[in-house]
């Protein structure tokens, strides 16, 4: 990672191969087609299974070769790697004939098979029907959390001997649940060798992290992005938390992207864009960060006062756009359309965002081939 890397390899940006719209309607290869025509450098599926749900070597290799035809990069997941999760995902267990151990290893070598070797993982999986602290595992009343990530600390180290077998790196989501400072001590115990992490802009803000606070920390270890953006405002409850179109919500990409590409040049970077509402009904109310609950707090030992005072004036600036009529509050936003269109945008400005701030942050930054308005349909 350094210098003579990036003047080899121009940044690519890329989007999520499940969250660009009608993924689902598409299938796996037409997607790779349709980000194409978006304009984007790449796709990132969240798992392989989303790409073949029965590791088909001939089916994977197909859509390996398409990115190849289109110069688009290529990348994908395993799954959750807490042992107290992967109930809640049988097809990990069903992959390996009942074996979790066995399914993974057959995803490493599914991936490894066809060159992706930077693969998502991640702890646990957000509970959307409740709302508070208990839509997050980390405040499971069954299990403490400190179980949780000893847990997943133990069958990552029994995964990394196939990681580094194959040349894999597992790379842990700063998902909804953990923070960055627990995924750094998660990285240094495995092994940076055989482990990296996801930085997502947008869910380190439910933890109480600033986005650039999180960048410095985890930038070192960084090896796959989901750049999303918030609406993060108080609410009844504590903070509401709302997913946005990019430069609509409260994270500063102008701070956090020159600091993750100056750490690794050659890393690809996803735009990870809300999903239109035919394709995932829209939230009737937003997450609720129970920010200032005694519990929600004493369960964050890791946050600092300067980090704190820095995320709550963030917010109290966004708060001043809501209140001029900038940006609509979350009541507002919901009676709003979102659909395949503003989708399309969302992604396009996302883009456009990421390859500005990039570029003028001195990196070469890779130029699509092909762009078109609203293509696809």
């Amino acid at each position: 990672m350094g210098e003579s890397i990036a003047s080899v390899h121009p940044v690519r940006v890329g989007v999520d191969g499940k969250k660009i719209p009608e993924s689902a309607k598409r299938g796996p290869l037409a997607t790779i087609d349709h980000a194409h025509e978006l304009g984007m450098d790449g796709l990132f599926f969240r798992s392989v299974l989303d790409m073949s749900p029965t590791l088909d070597a001939g089916v994977l290799r197909e859509l390996r070769q398409r990115a190849d035809e289109l110069d688009l990069y290529l990348e994908t997941g395993l799954g959750k790697v807490n042992p107290y999760a992967n109930p809640e995902a049988p097809e990990l267990r069903a992959i390996g004939d009942g074996d979790i151990l066995r399914g993974f290893r057959r995803m490493m070598e599914a991936c490894a098979a066809i060159d992706c070797r930077e693969l998502w993982v991640a702890t646990a999986n957000f509970k959307g029907t409740f709302f508070g602290r208990l839509a997050y595992d980390r405040f499971r009343t069954d299990v403490d959390w400190a179980d949780q990530l000893a847990a997943t600390e133990k069958f990552l180290k029994r995964l990394a001997p196939i990681a580094r077998d194959l040349g894999i790196h597992m790379n842990l989501e700063t998902h909804e649940e953990i923070t960055s400072f627990e995924l750094v001590r998660l990285v240094e115990a495995v092994g940076p060798d055989t482990t990296g992490i996801v930085f997502d802009t947008a869910n380190v803000l439910q933890r109480m992290e600033h986005p650039v606070f999180s960048a410095r920390r985890v930038a070192p270890y960084v090896r796959q992005t989901h750049l999303k953006d918030a609406y993060v405002a108080h609410e009844e409850g504590g903070l509401a938390h709302q997913l946005r179109p990019y430069g609509d919500g409260v994270v500063d990409f102008a701070g956090v992207l020159p600091i993750i590409v100056a750490a690794n040049p050659a890393m690809n970077v996803t735009i990870e864009p809300p999903q239109p509402y035919s394709d995932k009904a829209p939230a009737q109310r937003p997450r609720v960060i129970e920010a200032f609950d005694p519990e929600f707090l004493a369960g964050h030992p890791d946050l600092g006062v300067e980090e704190l005072a820095a995320y709550l004036d963030m917010i109290h600036v966004y708060e001043e756009r809501v209140a001029s009529g900038e940006v609509p509050d979350w009541r507002q936003y919901l009676t709003q359309r979102y659909e395949y269109e503003e989708a399309v945008e969302t992604i396009k400005t996302g883009a456009r965002i990421a390859r500005t701030i990039i570029g003028e942050a001195g990196f070469p930054v890779h130029t699509p081939v092909v762009e078109t308005a609203g293509a696809g349909r």
